[in-house]
């Protein structure tokens, strides 16, 4: 029999009941996460890493009381042991040719065994998203992330000299490398790089996720547009430290407020989402008005 006490809701018998397997998970794993916090995730490109793997775990725990309602009764999945001895390949691989893809990887997929094996496939119906939405803090190839970077940036740089002229800045462009007035100034990965686009991706999918709206027309719209505001926040961040540049020169660019610039990509970006979302809040509130009150 199942306990249901515990703060929260969740089933903190079951956590006891797992200690070993958690404790296994907290050997295997805690390296992984130190070397990963004291080398990429302290690196600006990668700085989403520790907070999606906390948001992803929360939302483990929050919805954990509908989870268990909806396995009630039902036994655990065997399926969850080939899942796990896929994982544990996944992570020797990883770890003895020190491939920080594959270590990630299969604490994924050996959490999502774990949760199959105690809760069977009906839990995954309920967990999806947190294990979709923990793929974001996996760090991918160097080759992958270079090949899709260098047409971000162009197109980063292309729409911010474009943008900037038109509001008369006396700008040029060569490639990535911006001149405003006396300075120049090179678009870098952490700018307008497929990390950046991840990260905001994940933060959009993240509100999608929170905010639940019964609107299939909403969530489906509001999912493709994430990426055009995703490909705006980071122009705005460029256009902000071009413009920082060029007025308190270029001390204060590469200071201080270069770090500020990197707060305004996430602010601009929440902002979008939620300005994209109430618009489209008002257009389904629309189509759902009969035609006479429409009028």
């Amino acid at each position: 029999m199942r306990s249901h006490a515990g703060a929260g809701g969740v089933d903190w018998t079951v956590l006891r009941r797992d200690w070993p397997f958690l404790l296994g998970m907290a050997v295997l794993y805690l390296p992984t996460l130190y070397e990963l916090m004291t080398g990429i995730w302290s690196t600006e490109s990668y700085a989403h890493g520790p907070i999606i793997l906390a948001l992803s775990l929360w939302l483990l725990l929050r919805q954990w009381p509908a989870m268990r309602a909806a396995c009630a009764g039902r036994p655990g999945s065997a399926a969850g042991w080939p899942l796990f001895v896929f994982g544990m390949l996944l992570y020797i691989a990883g770890r003895s040719q020190d491939v920080l893809m594959l270590e990630m990887g299969s604490f994924i997929v050996v959490l999502l065994a774990w949760i199959l094996l105690g809760y069977g496939r009906g839990a995954l119906a309920v967990q999806w998203f947190p294990f979709f939405f923990m793929l974001f803090m996996v760090p991918l190839p160097g080759v992958v992330v270079d090949a899709l970077t260098m047409p971000m940036k162009m197109a980063v740089s292309y729409a911010t000299e474009h943008l900037l002229y038109l509001l008369g800045y006396p700008i040029a462009r060569t490639g990535v490398i911006l001149q405003i007035g006396q300075y120049q100034l090179m678009v870098a990965d952490a700018c307008a790089g497929l990390q950046t686009l991840l990260t905001l991706e994940s933060l959009g999918l993240f509100y999608l996720n929170i905010v639940r709206h019964t609107s299939a027309f909403r969530n489906v719209l509001l999912a493709l547009l994430i990426i055009p505001i995703s490909f705006t926040a980071n122009v705005i961040r460029v256009i902000t430290l071009t413009l920082i540049t060029y007025h308190f020169g270029d001390a204060a660019g590469q200071g201080f407020l270069h770090g500020f610039a990197g707060m305004v990509l996430f602010v601009s970006a929440l902002l979008l989402i939620i300005g994209v979302d109430s618009l489209l809040q008002y257009i389904v509130k629309l189509r759902r008005r009969p035609a006479g009150e429409a009028a």
